[in-house]
């Protein structure tokens, strides 16, 4: 029966981990609301998009007299605010982003009109998208496997040690390879085919992504080897925590973003509030 509680516990650790990085997040889609004459509309601003097209914003208005504007530049400059009618078809309106390199980023408002009243979608406060090179499922797909499986034995093992259980060395033996698969070898490869470089971190730059991955990983390397002889599972608790910390990180919150001017991939902070 322990040893079910453990896991029941790792699972909600994890799951509520989880939940709390994809809304606090910049780069998943950011939700907004407005009402237009009694009626509540509920849409989601993209802030991330990948591949060579370009970004289709696309809201569903069902009121054919409510029209819509789209204002961008690329980010960071001073470049004036390109304006852009939304075309409806049906109940959707829309209008696109034009295609950056990867890592380039735009700041977009939306505004929908109806009659003289305007509704400002994020109450003038922009909305940062980052475009992104295309990540073939073949190689994203396993990353997040072995990322969320590597989050969740680590809450296993970090319980386990909590109570003194002698398997939390087995399922810390297993997160540093899960870690060292998804985040030491396919993070690099799919950070090369978004952004076009394997590594931004230290000691190369200062990509928080790449940064905290390899964070989580030395203290749990620290953990196995300090365990491999005797028994020391703070060592264990300690790096659980630790992954803890860096998965409560918002996800590229501190990551690679193109230099407007210069054309190079450079890093920059993503405010939560875009």
């Amino acid at each position: 029966m322990k040893i079910v509680f453990y896991w029941i516990l790792a699972v909600i650790i994890t799951f509520a981990a989880i939940i709390y990085q994809r809304r606090t997040g910049p780069t998943y889609d950011k939700k907004v609301k407005v009402t237009i004459d009694n009626q509540e509309y509920r849409f989601k601003l993209i802030r991330s998009h990948g591949g060579t097209t370009d970004c289709k914003i696309e809201l569903e208005v069902p009121d054919q007299n409510i029209e819509g504007i789209l204002t961008y530049k690329k980010y960071p400059t001073k470049d004036e605010w390109t304006v852009a009618e939304m075309v409806r078809v049906n109940n959707n309106i829309s209008a696109s982003l034009p295609n950056l390199p990867p890592a380039g980023k735009y700041e977009y408002k939306v505004i929908l009109k109806k009659g003289d009243q305007n509704f400002d979608l994020t109450d003038g406060k922009p909305v940062l998208i980052r475009f992104k090179g295309h990540v073939p499922g073949a190689v994203l797909i396993p990353h997040i496997i072995l990322m969320f499986f590597a989050m969740f034995l680590g809450n296993v093992a970090g319980i386990m040690a909590l109570f003194k259980h002698k398997k939390y060395k087995l399922y810390g033996t297993l997160v540093v390879i899960f870690l060292f698969l998804g985040g030491m070898v396919l993070g690099p490869v799919v950070q090369k085919y978004a952004f076009g470089e394997f590594w931004a971190g230290i000691p190369f730059a200062w990509d928080l992504t790449d940064n905290k991955t390899l964070v989580a990983f030395l203290f749990w390397v620290l953990a196995f080897f300090m365990n491999r002889t005797k028994e020391r599972p703070v060592y264990t608790i300690i790096a659980t925590i630790v992954m803890l910390i860096v998965y409560s990180i918002p996800h590229s919150m501190f990551g690679s973003q193109l230099d407007p001017e210069t054309g190079k991939v450079i890093q920059g902070m993503i405010q939560l509030y875009l």
